[in-house]
């Protein structure tokens, strides 16, 4: 297949990024067309905001919760998403595509550094891991603007604290999940109890058929006995972004009552010192 280089560039922040990548010349019959050859900026308004970011600047703000835990501004940055199935799911098992893509639906900027990648098809597409960290991190910054902080200053984590908590929330390593994440950088919590989980929560759990998913918990379900026999969630499921609800395997559905890890980013003023040395530092792929 014969190659070619072009120069593509996107005006996020204030300075233009530039960089050279190959594309495959027009495809035939021999070369059908994919996801990945359809390289193009995401949309944005003359504002260049997204339609997440036009529906969060006009509305209004969050109010804290006694507690002073993240969870509003998670759950207020939940209502920006269109659930209609305009926001796609898109996760490639095979060739991963850490190289043009982290999954989340647009690029995410930590420090004046990219962290996440979009993919760059104008899809806004976007798979489980992804999208629950893009919450996490829009709904940090948005606590932080309200609060009058440095928007990119989460507990005095650096570019690559950010980047590393990435890979723990995307379970690179054993044992790794958000909620590892969450407590490893002093931002928040573990949830061992069921019964203390609260909407805006982070989760991932297993199922039975070995499968598993990153989520925003919801709410429970529950039997006329009280038992809870499910979970109603939020995350990038395979109809797109939207609200799912699922059962325990002992209630007739899949999910793994053992292997339901929540957490919960508390108050900032909450946030507890880290010790990076003592945190295991993935290298599932270069920033």
């Amino acid at each position: 297949m014969c190659m070619r280089l072009i120069r593509c560039g996107r005006l996020l922040v204030p300075g233009m990024v530039v960089c050279l990548m190959p594309i495959a010349c027009a495809p035939t019959a021999e070369t059908p067309v994919s996801r990945r050859d359809n390289i193009r900026p995401y949309p944005v308004d003359y504002r260049n905001f997204s339609p997440v970011d036009r529906w969060l600047a006009s509305a209004p703000p969050v109010v804290d919760d006694a507690e002073g835990s993240l969870n509003p501004y998670v759950l207020h940055v939940i209502q920006a998403y269109p659930t209609d199935g305009s926001y796609p799911y898109h996760c490639d098992f095979v060739k991963k595509e850490y190289d043009i893509y982290n999954g989340v639906t647009q690029d995410l900027w930590y420090q004046g550094r990219v962290v996440a990648k979009a993919y760059p098809d104008g899809s806004r597409c976007s798979y489980c891991c992804g999208l629950t960290f893009e919450l996490l991190v829009r709904a940090m910054k948005l606590r932080n603007e309200q609060a009058g902080l440095p928007i990119d200053d989460f507990n005095g984590m650096d570019f690559y604290d950010l980047f590393n908590l990435l890979q723990l929330w995307y379970i690179e390593g054993k044992g790794d999940s958000p909620q590892r994440g969450i407590v490893a950088y002093g931002l928040g919590e573990a949830i061992k109890d069921f019964e203390q989980a609260r909407p805006g929560d982070f989760c991932d759990f297993s199922r039975n058929n070995k499968s598993g998913h990153s989520v925003v918990f919801i709410d429970w379900v529950r039997d006329d006995a009280g038992r809870i026999t499910g979970m109603k969630y939020f995350s990038s499921n395979s109809g797109g972004v939207g609200y799912i609800t699922e059962y325990f395997s002992d209630s007739g559905g899949k999910l793994l009552r053992n292997w339901v890890r929540l957490a919960r980013v508390g108050a900032i003023e909450d946030y507890k010192p880290f010790d990076r040395k003592a945190i295991p530092r993935r290298k599932a792929y270069a920033p």
